[in-house]
């Protein structure tokens, strides 16, 4: 099985500049997923926040990768 990394980003660049990303933190079950947005210099926006076994984090990072146009990056902050 792939394993995440102990924290992966992944980004999207928003039509206003800003950038939504989503943030996967652990690499053992439960694995804790952000989805958010960041327009500096404001705060991050906190969309959504669950926790997934490691099964539906791979599923769910390789959805957003390949049809929803995120691209694994560098941490925002």
């Amino acid at each position: 099985m792939i394993r995440l990394l102990d924290t992966l980003w992944l980004l999207r660049t928003g039509a206003d500049g800003g950038t939504e990303y989503v943030c996967f933190r652990g690499n053992a079950d439960p694995i804790e997923m952000i989805e958010a947005y960041h327009l500096p210099p404001q705060m991050p926006l906190l969309k959504k926040r669950r926790w997934l076994n490691q099964s539906e984090a791979l599923n769910c990072r390789r959805r957003l990768e390949a049809s929803e146009g995120f691209r694994h990056g560098t941490p925002l902050f």
